[in-house]
């Protein structure tokens, strides 16, 4: 078996690093996020936040894929803040992206037991408790458990087994994503896209707070960069090329979902891709979207599990963390500690409920872009001390895109603060930024001081 540095499988292809990272991209966002998108800013204006923030994500892809190619450890965001910034940001960088990937495995832990509540109805038994005033029920729970379950022992059993499975569930993605396209051009109306925006520019920028959240899953590549057999360049080139994959996605489903359902569907629509199926091919399509969405969670599941895992891998390998969770497995080559740390997370998450879904997007967005702004500010730092360093991918823009990057990312940040369109809610989403923070500082030290 051929393996990286630190001991690990070195088995990803291409498709296999496109399957990743597009599915975690789209994941169950495309079907569950849009209604959101929608009702903050209407239906032009939810394109024209995301063609915003999407941008934005295009020059933070370019930015990842210079340092991908330059420098292609496992870990990804960890490599590169630990030689330009140090260790201290270097820890803070990463563990706000763990908490990032740790929010998306915890919302599809809670997104699929929801799912298939509109496939079986009947899953609404055994209640346990209300969370913020919704009921907690045993059977949704235990399906998300057990879920979580499966997909941390299909990890630990090897990348490359988590790959093949990727790349089939994004198949099934896109075969039910062409039923909405098709049915966009067979019965989409131009008069239902009205009103364009709803709540003017504060809308949009509500909006785009969202988007972040829908595009976390391109720096999947940096994280399993190690994993990968393919030159340093090419692996910069298919993490942007994801990056424009899922924008197009996004655009598609939302003109469809804009010209396919009315004003007053959107608005009281929770699932408003599979309402929008629906309005062009009855219950069937519906069904069929609802599948495809199934898949949706399976692939960011998967994917931000990978991921995460690697990246606590990395700072246990360098000392920031406990060192039992850079434990390799000695069959399958893969981050055992790791993945069962962040998969104990997410079975913990279905018991939380409905609500947390919300919490878990807004919570981290937050995080995700933290680590953008020490990513981008590395970008820089690189550029100006060591502009002879070999760079397979240069990105172009150089260090004026760098700056471009780091100040929008700033702003996009600034977003989720007190006063702002999109602020984080008190108390539960602070507290889980709180908490994370708080005992991720608490395990730093602590490990140094060992």
């Amino acid at each position: 078996m051929n393996t990286s540095k630190h001991g690990l499988s070195k088995s990803l292809q291409q498709l296999d690093i496109l399957a990743l990272s597009f599915g975690a991209m789209i994941g169950w966002s495309w079907v569950v996020l849009i209604s959101q998108l929608m009702q903050r800013a209407g239906s032009a204006g939810a394109i024209i936040a995301t063609l915003v923030a999407g941008g934005v994500i295009v020059v933070i892809g370019m930015i990842y894929a210079e340092l991908t190619a330059a420098m292609p450890e496992v870990g990804g965001e960890h490599a590169y803040s630990l030689r330009a910034l140090g260790k201290t940001a270097s820890f803070y960088c990463t563990w706000s992206i763990v908490f990032a990937y740790v929010s998306v495995v915890a919302f599809e832990a809670v997104a699929l037991p929801s799912v298939l509540e509109n496939l079986f109805p009947a899953l609404k038994n055994g209640e346990l408790w209300q969370v913020n005033g919704v009921m907690v029920y045993l059977d949704q729970a235990v399906i998300g458990a057990l879920a979580s379950l499966l997909i941390t022992w299909i990890n630990i059993r090897g990348v490359r087994i988590a790959a093949i499975i990727q790349g089939i569930v994004v198949a099934v993605i896109v075969l039910s994503g062409l039923a909405l396209f098709v049915g966009l051009g067979a019965k989409g109306e131009a008069i239902n896209m009205t009103p364009l925006i709803v709540g003017g520019g504060s809308g949009i920028l509500a909006a785009m707070a969202l988007v972040p959240f829908m595009m976390v899953g391109f720096d999947i590549i940096p994280q399993a960069a190690e994993e990968i057999d393919l030159p340093a360049k090419k692996i910069g080139q298919m993490l942007v090329l994801s990056i424009v994959m899922a924008i197009v996605w996004y655009l598609l489903i939302e003109l469809a979902v804009g010209m396919l359902l009315t004003a007053d569907e959107r608005s009281t629509s929770t699932l408003a891709t599979v309402d929008a199926t629906g309005a062009a091919w009855g219950r069937t399509g519906a069904l069929v979207l609802l599948i495809g969405g199934v898949a949706g969670i399976l692939t960011s599941w998967n994917g931000f599990l990978l991921g995460g895992s690697r990246a606590l891998f990395a700072m246990a390998a360098s000392g920031m963390l406990p060192a039992f969770l850079a434990k390799v497995h000695p069959t399958y080559k893969t981050p055992m500690n790791a993945i069962l740390f962040i998969g104990f997370l997410g079975t913990l998450a279905p018991f939380l409920g409905k609500q947390a879904l919300i919490w878990f997007v807004d919570a981290g967005s937050l995080g995700l872009m933290v680590a953008y702004i020490v990513v981008t500010a590395s970008f820089l730092k690189l550029r100006y001390k060591e502009p002879d360093m070999p760079r397979p991918y240069k990105a172009l823009g150089g260090k004026g895109l760098g700056w471009f990057g780091l100040l929008a990312s700033v702003l996009m940040t600034s977003l989720y603060l007190p006063g702002m369109p999109a602020a984080l809610v008190w108390p539960q989403e602070w507290l889980m930024v709180i908490v994370w923070f708080t005992g991720g500082s608490f395990l730093y030290w602590r490990s140094r001081k060992v």
